[in-house]
């Protein structure tokens, strides 16, 4: 294993970030008034579905849920602007909305008012162009955004045996203390075994900028020796291999978040490495929660591939 931090990076990564977001927003631009699909645009960019909308809201600032949103009401502006023959309908499903209804409601939540009350000419009195959702080029990202360090967060390469984990999985973990419950009745069944002193872990299949959070799905986990069976409602699934980049967290939750931002934001584009097709794990140190819910003692571990 080896030690990696932002600042330790030889040479020019082997994968062009810029060029791979770039090909999804080329895709957006030119599939503005069809279905646009977290899964295509990721496999369009070559991205592992799992990790692309954490890595084009960093490098982009903004979710590609919004950038695509956004545009589409840039559009509809323009075409109320440049193609005055045309009906309100006629632009709402053009620029991909589902129905008039909804393209109103998304036009007064941006511009404060209905398209039928909205001021074109004051978005294009001074006779330039400043809606560039036509153009194919007028998104694309020129450079990845400097990379900052903050907290002086230190990657640390692993390769991880294939395990074995014991899991259970968490319905709407956002709300109440379902995770919580999650994690205590895990404990109580590893206790009755003798493998509570195992690697406890945690991962999400989803995340609530994408999934709407009553749909999210989170997996409370333990890994544990061959030959353990499950029951009591417990599942077991075996995690492959793998190359992991590893940020050691010990604080709040909001440095957990800074961390994870740092990751997909400032070191991944930069370290040669592509994310994996695995969710981002929780390592805890101990059992989990074993400092209560406001300081977290854990390692973050985000599977990757070579680029």
């Amino acid at each position: 294993m080896s030690d990696l931090s932002d600042l330790a990076i030889p040479g020019p990564p082997s994968v062009d970030y810029v060029e791979r977001v770039n090909r999804a927003i080329d895709h957006v631009t030119r599939h503005l008034s069809g279905p646009l699909q977290l899964d295509k645009v990721a496999r369009v960019a070559c991205f592992s579905p799992y990790h692309f909308h954490r890595v084009f809201r960093s490098v982009m600032g903004e979710t590609l849920q919004g950038f695509v949103a956004r545009l589409r009401l840039e559009r509809a502006v323009f075409l109320m602007a440049r193609a005055k023959q045309l009906r309100l309908t006629d632009i709402a499903l053009e620029c991909g909305f589902a129905s008039s209804s909804d393209f109103s409601r998304s036009f007064k939540a941006r511009y404060g008012v209905p398209p039928r009350s909205f001021d074109v000419a004051a978005h294009t009195r001074d006779g330039r162009a400043r809606l560039m959702a036509d153009r194919e080029d007028g998104h694309r990202l020129a450079r990845l955004p400097a990379g900052h360090n903050p907290d002086g967060f230190q990657v640390r390469m692993l390769e991880l045996a294939a395990r074995r984990v014991a899991y259970l999985r968490v319905a709407r973990p956002y709300e109440g203390d379902h995770v919580l419950a999650a994690y205590a009745r895990l404990m109580a069944w590893a206790r009755e075994r003798g493998l509570a002193d195992g690697q406890w872990l945690g991962y999400q299949w989803d995340s609530p900028d994408v999934v709407p959070p009553e749909r999210c799905r989170h997996d409370v986990g333990l890994v544990v020796p061959e030959g353990t069976t499950v029951g009591d409602g417990v599942s077991m699934v075996r995690l492959p291999p793998m190359t992991v980049a590893e940020v050691a967290i010990a604080g709040s939750l909001d440095l957990e978040t800074r961390a994870i931002d740092w990751l997909y934001g400032t070191w991944l584009p930069r370290s040669g490495h592509l994310p994996a097709h695995q969710p981002m794990f929780e390592a805890w140190d101990g059992e989990p929660f074993a400092h209560g819910t406001s300081e977290f003692h854990l390692r973050l571990h985000l599977a990757v591939s070579r680029g």
